[in-house]
């Protein structure tokens, strides 16, 4: 029997290690699957594999060197001035659980594995119900799972320190895979709509916050002077503004200038970011402009594989688990609506979070904020997108900043009371400064109550969006062509 378990555990050591943590991999081999149930012949297929994987492979290096590229200039800055900080980056955030979960709790981080296993079964099992519980996608962004499995492995242990081993991990499962299932699925309606029936949803860190904000952004169309980033023409010299891939660059060396003149040449140096006798001046330009080029790395990338998985996911929903859509990196975003408000997106959120950093400062904070470049960029950037699409240009200015104050306010106070803030990182997102605060509120001062009650909570919402809309809610997905036209009928 034991030869038997220890055989399984390497089969899906095996497959997470390879296949579910790497999301081009798991997106390429969905797209296999797909076609296989949809008989295409074995070219295709695999020509769809390929095609898909690399498409990833594209936006991952667009968005990785997004990120490898700034996140040394916004540590820098902790380093530069002695903050004693921590940093808000989901990948500080697993570092500082690997580094102290043994220490606080007497865990190991290899848990998180089996702890990823059990909430995407979770995940899959409440799609494959979507009679009953009305969920209607599937998480598959694997380093973010396991990003996620070990935060909240962390806020698990801090509510339940004496809870044995298997409790720990079945108890978190559940709760992890009804968040997947529930906040990937609250955003396969504005996906729809932005993408105007591409078929999939975000399985990202920012879920719940990205439909709050998406919705709140509705308010704006009231107001008929409120236009979109797109429709805006601007004049004179300033149509050079037009042109996204020129604002991008603008608005970059503007703002990446400030911060790099406010470490200093010496500092660089010193740090290894520059060499001697290197251009400051060109170093600046250099490290702004490289902004842009990863962003049309990370557009070429969504359009590559998007177009792919939509269609090969047909095959999945037809048969394995019927009316389902794939929840995708919250990058795929990028490629849809205005590209500006992108770039809108990331500077108002940062606004946002400097202004926190330094109340929090200010205040003699026990916590110092040092922002992280991926909540800085992924979470605010997506959010005045689809403020931009639903909203139009207030929305996108005003919601992303109000994001970045929630996101460093909420990190400092979460991080500081869970213990996690003296190993130097918080996962950072959104909906980790928001939504998992308030459910550890609920298990810390409530126990076993508490967990029900999240549960129950999370459960409940894909209910609740159903009765809004019984007739359109699974159209949406199944037919949106068809949605639209009932909707067209109704109006």
């Amino acid at each position: 029997m034991d030869a038997l378990l220890n055989f399984l555990l390497g089969i899906w050591d095996y497959f997470a290690q390879n296949i579910l943590t790497k999301p081009a991999f798991l997106i390429g081999f969905i797209v296999l699957l797909g076609y296989i149930l949809l008989k295409k012949p074995l070219y295709e297929s695999v020509a769809g594999f390929l095609k898909a994987t690399v498409g990833y492979l594209i936006l991952s290096v667009g968005s990785g060197g997004l990120v490898n590229n700034f996140r040394p200039i916004l540590v820098g800055l902790k380093e530069r001035f002695n903050l004693d900080a921590m940093v808000t980056d989901p990948y500080f955030g697993q570092n500082a659980v690997t580094a102290g979960i043994e220490e606080t709790f007497g865990r190991t981080f290899g848990d998180t594995m089996l702890l990823l296993l059990i909430a995407f079964v979770f995940n899959i099992l409440l799609v494959r119900f979507k009679k009953y519980t009305k969920l209607r996608a599937v998480f598959t962004t694997g380093n973010v799972q396991v990003q996620q499995a070990a935060t909240a492995f962390w806020l698990l242990l801090f509510c339940f320190p004496e809870l044995g081993r298997i409790e720990v991990l079945l108890v978190m499962g559940l709760i992890l895979g009804c968040y997947w299932a529930v906040g990937s699925n609250l955003t396969v309606g504005i996906c729809q709509d932005l993408t105007e029936g591409a078929g999939f949803a975000i399985a990202h860190q920012q879920m719940f916050g990205l439909y709050f904000f998406a919705r709140l952004s509705e308010r704006f169309k009231k107001n008929k002077s409120n236009r979109k980033l797109e429709d805006v023409e601007l004049p004179g010299f300033l149509s050079i503004f037009n042109e996204n891939m020129v604002a991008t660059s603008v608005l970059m060396i503007f703002f990446f200038g400030i911060i790099l003149l406010t470490l200093g040449q010496n500092y660089l140096i010193d740090a290894g970011f520059m060499v001697e006798g290197q251009s400051f001046l060109f170093y600046i330009l250099e490290t702004s402009l490289m902004f842009a080029v990863y962003l049309a790395i990370l557009q070429l990338g969504v359009r590559t594989f998007v177009s792919e998985l939509t269609e090969s996911f047909q095959g999945i929903s037809n048969t394995i688990l019927p009316g389902a859509v794939p929840g995708i990196d919250i990058a795929a975003t990028f490629g849809f609506g205005s590209p500006n408000a992108v770039t809108i997106g990331f500077l108002f959120g940062a606004l946002g979070q400097f202004i926190t950093i330094l109340l929090l400062i200010l205040i003699k904070s026990p916590t110092v904020v040092i922002a992280g470049f991926i909540p800085l960029f992924f979470d605010n950037a997506a959010i005045a997108v689809f403020a931009n699409n639903r909203g139009g240009i207030k929305a996108a200015i005003i919601f992303p900043f109000i994001s970045g104050i929630i996101q460093i306010a909420g990190s400092a106070l979460i991080a500081t009371w869970v213990g996690l803030a003296p190993y130097g990182g918080y996962l950072g997102m959104l909906d980790w400064a928001t939504v998992w605060p308030f459910f550890t509120v609920l298990m810390k001062f409530l126990g076993f109550i508490g967990v029900a009650l999240v549960v129950i909570i999370l459960l409940a919402i894909p209910q609740i969006q159903y009765r809004a809309d019984p007739k359109g809610y699974f159209l949406k997905v199944d037919d949106y062509d068809a949605y639209l036209e009932q909707e067209k009928a109704n109006s």
